[in-house]
């Protein structure tokens, strides 16, 4: 079922982000993300953006989606950055087309106008499910971050809604 975050939830939370921290370059955070810290993140995010997760009867967490600021200017107030994680082992059994949808209808409901995504190229997964919604791809970061002794390149995809 999808809910929305709780404090409580950082344990599971970190979890499914830290395998994303320590073996893939889908993050460009190098170190782990302790449960303390999570939880402020969650505090403060989920006090001004939906932070919706998948909880399943017997897993308990085993995905999240949260909108986050795109840009601190004023003149951003009405977009928003997207993320979403799948537990790893778990992906591509719906669970994020289900959080992408709840997310998105939450921000359309909350007057929100442009969603932005940054995703690590490549990564085909979750392209195909941004643009499965509409995102489309709209810049190219050519080798801006650095991870696991390599140069990476980082793609936007915009959803106007």
């Amino acid at each position: 079922m999808i809910r929305s975050v709780r404090g409580d939830d950082a344990k599971d939370i970190c979890v499914i982000y830290n395998h994303y921290v320590k073996e893939t370059v889908i993050t460009f955070e190098e170190m782990p993300v302790a449960i303390k810290e999570m939880a402020a993140r969650i505090g403060t995010i989920s006090a001004k953006y939906p932070w919706l997760v998948w909880e399943d009867e017997i897993l308990g967490v085993t995905a999240y989606a949260y909108a986050n600021t795109w840009r601190d200017r004023y003149a951003y107030r009405y977009a928003a950055e997207l993320s979403l994680y799948v537990k790893n082992g778990l992906e591509g059994k719906g669970l994020g087309s289900r959080l992408m949808t709840a997310l998105i209808e939450t921000m359309r409901k909350k007057g929100f106008h442009t969603l932005v995504s940054g995703i690590t190229l490549p990564n085909e997964r979750s392209t195909a499910l941004h643009e499965k919604f509409g995102f489309t791809k709209t810049a190219q970061f050519n080798e801006i971050g650095f991870k696991q002794d390599r140069w990476l390149d980082v793609g936007y995809w915009e959803l106007v809604l």
